[in-house]
């Protein structure tokens, strides 16, 4: 289905559409001179805002720290992939991955993505508004049923060394792979003590998988 029919949306600025679900692959491989990443950019702040204020005004009891939290669970990349695919904007990517050598997880980041380019195109184009509406349709249902899209083990863990005054630290055991698609396995340690592995294709990732084997070691409740 057309884009701007699927989403109702009525525009005389196509262009604005086409970038933003332009890939840099695509964008060298047809020397187009432009790329999704300032609309993601703006996208991302027009997310957070919008969510920011469904939850404020949801959980009124709420503190600005566990609101804080909260917002990060469904602004989250494994949020916004779950988002995109669910929405099938990736029908409309422009990538050219036989030219980029892109891998599996670079393909899924360029989903998360296209969904805050595509929101900040809607927000500059159709307004706040017609952007909340957008937003909500997909989003506030997940806020509603509490979908977890993100568990924090890694804060967990540090609030776990904080509560028994003990100090957790991490430890990169080996890294391998291309520059571009990189494993990391890092060790977490209780005072020194190994309390569980994690493997990644980033720090944060081999840290947080980590933290959920300390966790379930010790029996800590996230």
């Amino acid at each position: 289905m057309n884009l701007y029919e699927k989403f109702g949306i009525e525009t005389e600025n196509e262009m604005l559409y086409k970038i933003a679900f332009t890939h840099g692959s695509y964008s060298t491989k047809h020397n187009l001179g432009y790329t999704y990443e300032r609309l993601e950019f703006l996208g991302d702040s027009v997310l957070s805002l919008i969510v920011s204020e469904y939850l404020y005004n949801k959980y009124p009891q709420y503190e600005e720290g566990k609101l804080t939290k909260l917002r990060a669970n469904f602004v989250c990349q494994n949020a916004l992939i779950y988002y995109s695919h669910e929405l099938g904007l990736h029908d409309y990517l422009n990538v050219s991955a036989e030219e980029s050598n892109l891998t599996k997880n670079e393909i899924l980041s360029i989903t998360a993505d296209i969904f805050e380019s595509f929101l900040g195109a809607i927000f500059l184009d159709q307004g706040l508004d017609f952007a909340k509406d957008y937003a909500s349709k997909v989003i506030f249902k997940y806020i509603d049923e509490e979908k977890v899209f993100f568990a924090d083990y890694k804060s967990a863990m540090k609030e776990y060394g904080d509560a028994h005054e003990v100090e957790v630290s991490y430890k990169i055991l080996k890294e391998y792979g291309v520059p571009h698609d990189k494993t990391f396995v890092i060790a977490i340690l209780v005072d020194g003590e190994e309390m569980g592995v994690g493997k990644g294709k980033n720090k944060k990732e081999a840290e947080q998988a980590a933290s959920k084997v300390a966790i379930e070691k010790l029996g800590v409740l996230k």
